[in-house]
Order: C-alpha cells, then sequence, then structure tokens
C-alpha cells in the first residue's frame, strides 16, 4: 500500500478539475483519480487524494481553523480506497464468508476421506476372513460334515464380532448409505459365506432379514444400526451360484449324485428367480454381470449332473460310490470279483 503525503503538503497537490455544464456545489468532496501509467510502465502509480472545491478555487489558499480535521478525515478516506485498490476482497464479508467455508469443507473433506481409508482396510479384512470360511466349507464329506461346518460357523461368528463389529463402529447415522462403495464388497462377500454355510446345513437360503437381525447387537440402541440393503445382498447371492458350483462338481466326484442334483435345482431356482428381479432394478449394471456368470454355473451344474444320469453305469463305480458295481455293461454279469 502507497503511503498518503503528509498533511502539511495538502495544499500543493496536484488538483483536478471536471468541466460540467452545472457549476458544482461549493464544500462537494472530489475523488482524485489515479494517473494513467506511462507507456515505459516505469511510472509507480500514485495513491488515491482527496481535496475541496475550496482548495481548488486557489493554488495556496488561506489555512483555515477547520481545515485539519477534515484533511486528516479525508486522508482516512483515501487510506481506505487505497486498501481497497491493492486487496479488494481483504476484510470484506464476502472474502471471509469464502475462506470460512474453505476451512469447514477442507476439515470435512479430510475426514471423510479418513474415514473411508478405515471402511476400505474393514471391507479387506471381512473379504478376506469370509473366504477362509468358504474354503472351510468346501472341505466338508460325508464323514466330516458336522466337524467342517461348526468350525465354519465358529469362524464366521469371529468375522461379525471382530470385523464387521468394526465396519459398523465407523458408520454411524446415515454415513451407511453415503460411504457404500467402501464397504460393498465385504459386504458381498459376507453373505455369500454365511448362505454358503446356511446351505450346506439346512439346504435352503438364508434370508435378508435374518443376517440383518444378527447384526442388530452389534450397533448401539441410540444410533441407527447398519442394515445390509438389498443390492448387497443380491449380488452376495448370485456370488454363491459359483460357490455352489464347485460344491456340486466335487460331490459328483465323492459319489454323491443326489446332494450335486438337489444343488442343481437349487441354484437353477434363484436364477429363475432373479431374471425376474434384476430388469426392475435401478442400479443393476453390475448385477446383469453377476447373472452372466451365474448362468455360466447353472449349466456347468446341469452338464456333470446330466453326464452322470446319462453315464451313470460308467461314472458310479469309478467315483467311489459304496453301493455294489454292476459290471453287466461289460457283458459279464457273473463277474467273479
Amino acid at each position: 500500500m502507497v503511503p498518503l503525503r503528509g498533511c502539511h503538503r495538502f495544499a500543493h497537490l496536484r488538483l483536478f478539475s471536471v468541466s460540467m455544464a452545472a457549476p458544482q456545489q461549493p464544500g462537494k468532496t472530489l475523488l482524485r483519480p489515479n494517473p494513467s501509467p506511462s507507456p515505459a510502465g516505469s511510472a509507480p502509480k500514485r495513491s488515491r487524494t482527496m481535496a475541496t472545491d475550496a482548495a481548488a478555487a486557489a493554488a495556496d489558499p488561506p489555512v483555515s481553523k477547520g481545515c485539519p480535521a477534515m484533511k486528516a478525515e479525508f486522508a482516512r478516506h483515501a487510506e481506505y480506497l487505497n486498501a481497497l485498490k491493492v486487496m479488494p476482497l481483504r476484510g470484506s464479508l464476502n472474502y471471509m464468508l469464502k475462506v470460512c467455508m474453505s476451512d469447514h469443507w477442507n476439515h470435512y473433506s479430510c475426514l471423510i476421506n479418513d474415514k473411508r481409508e478405515r471402511l476400505v482396510k474393514a471391507s479387506r479384512d471381512i473379504t478376506m476372513n469370509s473366504k477362509k470360511v468358504i474354503f472351510q466349507v468346501h472341505r466338508i464329506s460325508k464323514a466330516n460334515k458336522e466337524e467342517v461346518l461348526s468350525k465354519a460357523e465358529n469362524d464366521l461368528a469371529t468375522v461379525v464380532n471382530q470385523y464387521i463389529a468394526k465396519l459398523v463402529k465407523e458408520l454411524q447415522g446415515t454415513d451407511f448409505w453415503k460411504l457404500r462403495r467402501a464397504y460393498t464388497f465385504g459386504v458381498q462377500e459376507y453373505v455369500e459365506a454365511a448362505t454358503f454355510c446356511r446351505f450346506c446345513k439346512t439346504g435352503t437360503l438364508l434370508s435378508l432379514a435374518e443376517i440383518n437381525d444378527s447384526l442388530l447387537a452389534l450397533s448401539e440402541k441410540s444410533v441407527e444400526p447398519l442394515q445390509i440393503n438389498v443390492l448387497d445382498y443380491l449380488l452376495g447371492v448370485a456370488d454363491l451360484s459359483g460357490e455352489l458350483m464347485r460344491l456340486a462338481i466335487g460331490r459328483i466326484s465323492d459319489g454323491e449324485v443326489e446332494y450335486a442334483k438337489n444343488i442343481c435345482s437349487f441354484v437353477r431356482d434363484i436364477y429363475r428367480e432373479l431374471t425376474l428381479v434384476v430388469p426392475l432394478m435401478d442400479d443393476n449394471t453390475e448385477m446383469k454381470k453377476k447373472m452372466e456368470v451365474m448362468l455360466q454355473s447353472v449349466v456347468k451344474i446341469e452338464n456333470a449332473c446330466f453326464s452322470v444320469h446319462v453315464r451313470g453305469s460308467e461314472y458310479i463305480p469309478l467315483l467311489g460310490s459304496s453301493a455294489d458295481a454292476d459290471y453287466s455293461f461289460f457283458g459279464a454279469s457273473d463277474f467273479d470279483q
């Protein structure tokens, strides 16, 4: 900011005059504009100064008693104008509001980003441990069914109490709607593991209401509890078809053909019902992709069951069936083992 000239030189300042048709009123305050910059650009801009019509009347007017107070008032106003010229927004209400809003949103965005990172980490932990539960269930057989399912249920409870509890702690109020994309993959994997365990134990599908009821104990009563939405549940059920396809192929290799047929019928029913629901969904891009994969799983299970059904006399003796083998197709009905 350019400082003003001293008051003792006020009378010797360069004054401007405006030629107008009507004479100016006496005592009217005039604002001295800044001179235009020189073409070379070397001369600095002069700060605003103010004068009165009485001072414009003569180059060296007599100093009156009220002149110093008037000059001081003009000097303060000129200083204010010079401050506005240098920093137009500094000190204004608009500038203060912009600064406050900028600081507020910067702080809010930092909090949201930190929470999103914690949710992504919790989602990864849920995904990893849910996959361990699925791998545990795939070890099931006739001999160790109860043992394997018991251990899988304990591992699934650990996933809920340790990792989903962290997710619930981070998602307070309505945050679980705003930050859904940060944890949806972990929730889908948990739904897949929970429904897989339920089917292997009872042969039925675990409903969304049962899953949400099991999560109510993790939330405080004073806040809105975490509820898995319908889309994440359907995406997890669609992934379930791939695990059931692997289970069916494994059961056929162990000679449990009827169990594989039950799996085939179960997956076919799920696919038929979802084909009626998916076209009515708004955000169905990801669901459409999973439906294509689900159809491939259904076809693989059907082909495996069809091959065993048509050529069962060839497959069953080689797949470890406990029933007596029939070798009549070799032309030796009285084959002596």
